[in-house]
């Protein structure tokens, strides 16, 4: 069973499950594990900022608040670099760990081989990974994914979102508000967004696959070309050329104020249109058909008793 104490302000080494409660105040978090689970959420109810350790394997982790910053980490796993640290077996090492933080706070996560999940956070958000996933979901300020080949998904994400990987994919669900930047060598990209008026969005990869949605109407200039991959395009709109080789997608949705810049080498490229009455009913009743009258007949057709047969 997790032990539970108060924060004595020095760094304490953990050696076996327990729960910590901060009481010395912070601005940002730094978490660095090898294996296992992190899970970060942001609150704003006022409650104090809680570090619970529910599994460890290996040497102890290391809790300090130092500077303004809370740290659970690896005394060995320092975040310069981070992404250098390659998953190995001589790590023999694992933690499960949540931590509870005001909303506002900056967070670092670094995972090696381990998935990391955060929530609810306004503050900046780092997160760096090597061969381990990531969830990212409702988060408002600024984010910056790095991954070697770990998959990174983001869901209702309202802030600017920069993304980079080795072979790691990126899936992008209910929207990024933002500008969005993301580069891969090989990782695929799905990006479901709804950006605002005039973000700017740049996409390249070497040899992924690209696929995007965009809301209908969507407001935005479109320049998107691939050396030798696949192209297709739902917005009549924007035009497609080239025939053998390269193609490309230009052109101007709505005003044009935003920006969308996709380039792969080998990739596939999709532009994608979202129905316009996608997750309610449009005028009329669902599927856009007007609803029936009162003895079953639509609006257009004449009264019963007055049809002819």
């Amino acid at each position: 069973m997790s032990a539970r104490s108060e924060w004595s302000q020095r760094p304490v080494q953990v050696a076996e499950p327990r729960t910590l409660e901060i009481s010395d105040p912070f601005d940002a978090l730094s978490v660095r594990v090898v294996g296992g689970t992190v899970n970060v959420v942001g609150t704003s109810d006022g409650s104090p900022a809680r570090v619970e350790i529910s599994e460890l394997h290996g040497p102890p982790l290391t809790v300090s608040c130092d500077h303004g910053t809370l740290s659970v980490a690896y005394d060995d796993l320092p975040w310069k670099g981070f992404l250098k640290f390659l998953e190995r077996k001589g790590w023999n090492r694992s933690a499960v760990i949540s931590v509870t933080v005001p909303a506002g706070t900056r967070v670092e996560v670094g995972v090696v081989g381990a998935g990391a999940v955060v929530s609810g956070i306004s503050g900046r958000t780092d997160v760096r990974g090597v061969s381990g996933d990531a969830t990212l979901v409702g988060l408002t300020g600024r984010v910056q994914a790095d991954t070697v080949s770990g998959n990174v998904e983001v869901q209702s994400v309202t802030g600017d979102l920069r993304f980079h990987s080795v072979s790691g994919d990126l899936t992008v669900i209910d929207g990024a508000g933002g500008a969005v930047r993301a580069d891969s060598v090989s990782g695929d990209m799905v990006l479901d967004l709804d950006p605002a008026q005039g973000a700017d969005i740049a996409l390249t990869t070497v040899s992924g696959e690209v696929a995007i949605r965009l809301p209908d109407p969507a407001d935005a200039t479109v320049e998107a070309n691939t050396a030798s991959g696949t192209v297709s395009n739902a917005f009549d709109d924007l035009r497609v050329t080239g025939q053998w080789g390269a193609k490309k997608i230009t052109g101007a949705l709505g005003a044009g104020t935003g920006t969308l810049k996709v380039t792969t080498v080998s990739g596939g490229l999709a532009l994608l249109r979202r129905p316009a009455f996608e997750g309610e009913d449009p005028p009329g009743g669902p599927g856009g058909v007007p609803a029936p009258g009162p003895q079953g007949d639509s609006p257009t057709d004449p009264p019963a008793e007055k049809k002819v047969l």
